[in-house]
């Protein structure tokens, strides 16, 4: 994260804004609000409106435009993104613009802390899921073919070292960064199943610790490992037991979601894209079409991402007062939207984390 914590230095905090679809573009504005709130804590920041989505695919023909990838890379110190639609069924020329984004940006692991506030309903909770961003089934290369059977579909998996040796580093290093005095990281795994490419993802996640550059340094963490399916089913018994868990693509995609059922919703989730020189933030939920444009979306995941965007760009008292406000407002209870069995509007919630800051 050198690099993006060297152009946060700057007198000028340039942040890229990606609503793409659906609430994306109820929900960021937010996000944006809380850090002019900010003040003189970081440096003055500075918007730069971009395009990509589902919805600018059906007006131009491209889901992410090279002008978006040029600005981030040659302009921005950090970016946030809304959310993005996903059709189930396939569209001609389409692919997530936000998979795109990760993999140009090299965004390599997607961190997701889900926890509960102290003093409301929920389970007890305070996780980071550590999710391997640039491959897995996502690299998407599928095949259709007609045999005589009927038509047959394929989807290639890919599980690498390098990509599983650095997002175990960065899955390590999040286990220290949380201050835990016994830190505990679980590698989640179908390797009883999936003996090569969930067998080499466990194998290296495991022997980072034995790695020249690192000896010594993960001494405290104690390494777990859970199968996939029993993690859900562990997440919702004994929720309070998981620490940091590192899991490849498509595991951490389901487990994160799985894990915001225990603090009440998806809207309250937020995640970090990061890479060694480039963060981006984004709210763990999708574009949300069956309330988009009515003004009820939370805006809490994506206020939450850009305390997290804070955070990985060394502006940590500023990304704290973000978080210790919304948790007043989370404890409190008296101004929540319909996804947490209130009736504000996003526009309330909002200006009540500005008030609590």
């Amino acid at each position: 994260m050198a690099t993006a914590l060297r152009r946060a230095a700057a007198q000028t905090l340039k942040i890229g804004m990606i609503p793409a679809d659906g609430i994306g573009h109820e929900v960021l504005p937010a996000a944006r609000a809380v850090l002019l709130a900010l003040g003189s804590s970081i440096p003055k920041p500075e918007f730069i409106d971009l395009n990509a989505g589902f919805e600018y695919f059906t007006r131009t023909g491209t889901a992410l435009p090279e002008e978006t990838i040029r600005v981030l890379t040659e302009e921005c110190n950090g970016a946030m993104f809304g959310a993005v639609s996903s059709p189930s069924r396939r569209v001609a020329g389409y692919s997530s613009p936000i998979v795109a984004l990760r993999k140009k940006l090299d965004l390599y692991a997607n961190i997701r802390p889900v926890a509960s506030v102290s003093g409301t309903p929920g389970s007890d909770v305070d996780m980071v899921v550590v999710r391997e961003n640039t491959e897995c089934l996502y690299i998407k290369e599928e095949t259709q073919i007609m045999t005589p059977n009927g038509k047959e579909a394929r989807a290639t998996r890919l599980i690498t070292e390098r990509a599983s040796r650095r997002i175990g580093k960065m899955a390590f290093e999040t286990a220290l960064s949380r201050g835990k005095q016994n830190p505990v990281l679980t590698i989640v795994h179908k390797s009883n199943v999936l003996s090569v490419t969930d067998g080499l993802f466990r194998e290296t996640v495991r022997g980072v610790p034995q790695l020249e550059e690192v000896q010594g340094r993960y001494d405290g963490v104690k390494i777990e490992e859970q199968l996939v399916d029993s993690m859900v089913y562990r997440m919702y018994r004994e929720p309070a037991t998981f620490d940091v868990a590192v899991a490849p693509n498509m595991y951490g995609d389901i487990i994160s979601d799985a894990a915001a059922a225990l603090v009440g919703s998806l809207g309250l989730v937020p995640s970090v894209n990061a890479g060694d020189n480039f963060v981006m933030g984004e709210p763990v939920h999708g574009s949300a079409p069956d309330i988009a444009g009515k003004g009820i979306a939370n805006p809490i995941a994506a206020i939450r991402s850009a305390s997290l965007l804070l955070t990985h760009l060394g502006h940590l008292e500023p990304a704290q007062k973000i978080n210790d406000a919304v948790d007043a407002v989370l404890r409190e209870g008296k101004v929540l939207t319909p996804d947490l069995g209130g009736r504000s509007r996003t526009q309330e919630v909002l200006d009540e984390v500005l008030k609590k800051m």
